[in-house]
């Protein structure tokens, strides 16, 4: 088929959503389908083979497009809805793939090119905002019925977790729903920093990667992490990630707790190297206290061969379980407990690591990505081309029969 994807957002840059858009667009790619791509005007070009990358128009004045909701991103969802309908009455598309808001744009030129679209759900929208802004209930409730209409609409929705896959089946019983989780990032590139040297490390290496907004839970860290240390003192943090303000107050924070010679705002990492820097660690942390969907990371932390502890939210244990990680409620004492526990259990560690790799090659690997989406588009092009799909059955089955006689 011929396929749009729709990624209202920078692109690339190496984070979450897009890292997934990218991976999405060259499976899609490499599964035979041609492929557009259309994002924002900021990013980097990246080589995706035979993916076309799009660009909506560049606005002036307006970069550094932070994740989450802005008056920036409103403007440029603006810009991006008017290239949309441009291209969809000029190209021929089978499917529009939109990813989270971008499915309003989708529905609305799917109208006019009488094009079905896929809504691919990174996180529900109405929870992502009013996590971050205080707004009325009615607003809440207006958010959450325009998110089911866009549900309800769709040829099929694409959910990143379990909990936005029970979302989109409240909203709509009767729309196909893929669960389509995230993938280990590990690559075999390694890092020349070796952060104990650097650091001056010499006891037990807590890692955390990732932004640091406060849903991610940064504060809870560090406060737990001064509990921590008061309880021993051969432990040390380091922080991989965020922008040089998040960066300035979590150091601000540290050095309210007495404990900024042993916490370790290093700023960002490339994503290339990430396996490098999980696997000199001895604890991976994931604090997160806010949204539905996992984090991107937690796929990689599981891979790398190092014990995690994440909070016992449902962000967290719709992937994880005890079996694979240390769960602690994202209280600053509990989650302490935990930090202390597994930095002083090397067995405990060895166990849960060894256990969470063989779940990530079981269920979390490419192979598996690529298999679910195939499987996916199939659904759909059967839908968009069922005399061509039966067709191409008839010459299975007539090549089978070739193939067995000639046996």
């Amino acid at each position: 088929m011929k396929v749009l994807i729709l990624a209202p957002q920078p692109f690339y840059q190496p984070r979450g959503t897009p890292i997934a858009v990218r991976m999405l667009a060259e499976t899609l790619a490499r599964l035979g389908h041609g492929v557009d791509l259309l994002a924002f005007h900021e990013g980097e070009d990246v080589d995706m083979g035979p993916v076309c990358l799009h660009r909506s128009p560049r606005i002036p004045g307006i970069s550094n497009i932070r994740p989450g909701f802005s008056v920036k991103k409103v403007l440029c969802d603006a810009v991006m809805f008017l290239k949309v309908i441009t291209m969809c009455l000029r190209s021929r598309y089978d499917v529009i793939h939109a990813v989270e808001e971008a499915a309003f744009m989708a529905w609305f030129a799917g109208k006019l090119s009488k094009t079905p679209y896929v809504f691919d759900m990174d996180s529900s929208m109405p929870a992502q905002i009013s996590d971050k802004y205080r707004l009325p209930q009615w607003v809440v409730r207006m958010m959450e019925a325009a998110e089911g209409f866009v549900i309800r609409r769709s040829s099929g929705v694409v959910a990143v977790c379990k909990s936005l896959e029970t979302l989109a089946r409240s909203h709509a019983p009767e729309v196909p729903v893929l669960r389509l989780e995230d993938v280990s990032l590990l690559t075999d590139c390694e890092t020349t920093e070796d952060l104990r040297k650097s650091r001056g490390i010499v006891g037990g290496l807590v890692l955390y990667v990732g932004n640091l907004e406060g849903y991610q839970g940064i504060d809870l860290l560090l406060d737990s992490f001064a509990i921590a240390c008061g309880r021993c003192a051969a432990l040390d943090l380091v922080v991989i990630g965020g922008d040089e303000a998040d960066i300035e107050r979590c150091r601000r924070r540290a050095v309210e707790h007495g404990i900024e010679n042993r916490t370790h705002l290093i700023g960002p990492r490339p994503v290339e190297e990430l396996g490098s820097y999980l696997r000199q660690a001895d604890v991976l942390v994931s604090p997160r206290i806010k949204g539905g969907n996992t984090p991107m990371k937690i796929y990689s932390y599981l891979d790398s061969g190092v014990a995690v502890l994440a909070t016992d939210l449902d962000t967290h244990t719709q992937v994880m379980d005890p079996s694979i990680a240390l769960l602690a409620r994202p209280e600053p004492q509990l989650f302490a407990e935990g930090i202390l526990t597994l930095a002083g259990d090397s067995e405990l560690r060895k166990r849960l690591a060894e256990a969470a790799r063989k779940r990530v090659a079981d269920e979390f690997s490419v192979a598996a990505f690529s298999r679910k989406l195939s499987g996916f588009y199939q659904e759909m092009e059967s839908r968009s081309h069922p005399v061509m799909t039966s067709v191409r059955r008839a010459d299975k089955s007539v090549g089978e029969e070739i193939a067995q006689e000639r046996k």
